[in-house]
């Protein structure tokens, strides 16, 4: 990540396939004020191919958020994809995911997810969190970029 997009805020791939929890991930990060600009890919295959776009031009995202649970290719299959791809690997994955299953979370973190959130079911929960991963991989993470 440069300077100049820590300051200007994240850029942000949402893969989400439910169209209202976007509209909500993009409200919590308007409400932020921190300017992150929000891209969303509504399967994994869309997203495969932006990103796949993005490596060609030098504009990958900061920060991916994904969901688990997509119908076609999965968010596992898509993690898997990025993680075995030598110019996507070092993107940061938080999962987004209605499960808190145990399964999942050990899944996620073996497919080497960065974080894993479980979405919260009230409107206050949800706005907080997104803007708390938000917060945290922008001014709080320090990674390899950042040195």
């Amino acid at each position: 990540m440069t300077t100049a997009s820590r300051s200007t805020g994240l850029r942000i791939l949402l893969i989400e396939d439910n169209p209202g929890d976007a509209d909500l991930v993009a409200v919590a990060l308007d409400e932020s004020g921190r300017r992150s600009l929000l891209h969303v890919c509504p399967d994994g295959e869309e997203a495969l191919a932006y990103l796949s776009l993005r490596s060609e031009n030098g504009a990958l995202p900061d920060l991916v958020l994904l969901d688990l649970r997509m119908p076609g290719l999965s968010g596992g299959e898509v993690l898997a994809a990025m993680k075995a791809d030598r110019e996507l690997r070092s993107i940061p994955v938080v999962v987004l995911s209605t499960s808190s299953a145990p399964d999942d979370i050990a899944h996620a973190y073996r497919a080497e997810a960065n974080a894993f959130v479980t979405k919260p079911l009230d409107l206050d929960g949800f706005l907080h969190a997104i803007q708390a991963v938000e917060l945290f991989w922008l001014r709080i993470h320090r990674g390899v970029a950042n040195c």
